[in-house]
């Protein structure tokens, strides 16, 4: 009996445990296969990225302070950060990688960057 390529189809020659008749049929397969997690991820990944230019951008600007409807205005999402940190007084400050918010009085923010984040890289 002679084995077909798990992508194309087309018959397989060589090791006897080979699935893929070629790398690009085993590339697509995977792809195929991982493509909605991949997609996820993906997307993620971009509004974490957003967060954290726009965080950079108003922290570079020399911004400690700014309300959280200019966040909100400039695409900010707060549901996705990469962690939190809690300062010795006890507050949380959450971060989008090296950059940092926590939540002032008025609904006002305060941007903080951590630059021990790099040590970690």
């Amino acid at each position: 009996m002679e084995k077909k390529c798990l992508d194309c189809g087309e018959p397989i020659h060589g090791r006897t445990d080979k699935k893929f008749c070629s790398d690009q049929c085993r590339n697509n397969y995977n792809n195929r296969l991982n493509r909605d997690t991949n997609n996820f991820v993906r997307n993620v990944h971009g509004l974490l990225r957003k967060n954290r230019r726009i965080l950079a951008d108003l922290y570079g600007e020399g911004k400690l302070r700014v309300h959280k409807d200019a966040l909100f205005a400039l695409g900010y999402n707060f549901t996705f950060f990469t962690h939190v940190i809690e300062s010795p007084k006890g507050q949380k400050y959450q971060y989008c990688f090296e950059y940092g918010y926590r939540e002032a009085e008025n609904d006002f923010v305060e941007l903080r960057h951590n630059s021990r984040y790099l040590d970690y890289q």
